[in-house]
């Protein structure tokens, strides 16, 4: 298909939706950068202040649970967790999946289903590692195929979504392949019923940018296409937040919540140096704002990987505190 023409039929779907839709022309957050935005915790806290009040009747609230994946628990006593600490929503991680059902066996799925729609639970995302990305044909097959079996596996607990982050792409994939190979994972997961996530990770040298991202969504000509984004990763990979004005609400199912410090500078922080929502100098208030002004009405998911928070607190405790930390930016 014609380049000019994929572009021009992706971008006649964003009335309906797609990425970048209701966005254009919204100003909520400033066209500073990410790390002007984040220059010192005076600016930040002087940013927050000026925030506008967010309304959390609708939100739904939920546990990544990778947030407390350190503690070695198994999936149900994480759920169980999740659900004591008042979540009514979760992702989880496929290897625990994979785990507890004995390698996605059907009877296991249905139990884990008739548990969760008991508990009133409601699994929002699968977090997941497929190489489907890479450069490798052979990596990239066999990705593809367990890309399959986890959203087959997703789909029989009731959960509509799968990331899909940038695993092992270690070198700068060009936007066109990455583009033509997310397609392939849309294709895929489309009569299974699962969304695959484009997920922007800081430190990736392919989906490191939002710019990229939205590129890559743009050319593969399909208006299913969406992304999974964070501050810690948009600040990370040098994004500006202005780029949010951006995106669709509608294109966002998820979006994961966290904070990170004013020290080390940006290109040397990690995922350890994660901090509760509100306890560092990110601009989350401004940020949600445009979210929500921008249509947005998934799932704010709770996605930590700090040590020492295992050090100081239960998994319980963690669940709670983050929970406690994403309604306080609502107050």
């Amino acid at each position: 298909m014609n380049r000019n023409s994929t572009r021009r039929a992706f971008l006649g779907t964003l009335t309906a939706g797609g990425i970048g839709a209701a966005a254009l022309g919204v100003s909520t957050v400033s066209g500073t950068t990410a790390a002007q935005e984040a220059a010192s915790t005076n600016v930040a806290s002087a940013e927050k202040t000026a925030a506008p009040t967010l309304d959390a009747s609708k939100v739904r609230f939920c546990l990544n649970t990778g947030t407390i994946l350190s503690y070695n628990l198994p999936l149900m006593e994480e759920l169980k967790i999740a659900r004591a600490a008042g979540y009514r929503s979760v992702e989880i991680w496929l290897m625990r999946l994979q785990a507890y059902s004995d390698d996605y066996s059907p009877a296991k799925l249905a139990e884990l289903r008739k548990w969760l729609d008991g508990e009133g639970m409601r699994v929002e995302g699968g977090i997941g590692f497929a190489s489907w990305i890479v450069d490798d044909a052979k990596r990239r097959a066999d990705g593809l195929e367990q890309l399959k079996r986890e959203a087959e596996a997703l789909a029989a607990i009731g959960c509509a979504c799968i990331a899909a982050p940038a695993s092992g792409a270690n070198e700068k994939i060009p936007v066109d392949a990455v583009a033509e190979r997310y397609r392939a994972v849309l294709e895929l997961c489309e009569p299974i019923g699962v969304k695959p996530l484009l997920e922007v990770w800081g430190a990736s040298a392919t989906l490191g940018k939002l710019s990229d991202a939205l590129a890559i969504c743009a050319e593969t000509g399909r208006s299913d296409a969406a992304l999974l984004l964070d501050a810690y990763h948009l600040y990370r990979g040098g994004n500006s937040f202005a780029s949010l004005n951006l995106v669709s609400g509608k294109a966002q199912p998820i979006f994961h919540m966290n904070d990170y410090p004013g020290t080390p500078e940006r290109e040397k922080l990690n995922d350890s140096d994660r901090v509760f929502p509100g306890d560092g100098v990110a601009p989350l208030r401004e940020i949600l704002a445009t979210l929500f002004a921008n249509g947005f009405d998934g799932a704010l998911s709770l996605e930590l990987f700090n040590p020492n928070y295992r050090k100081e607190m239960s998994p319980l405790e963690q669940a709670k505190v983050g929970l406690e930390k994403m309604r306080a930016l609502f107050v």
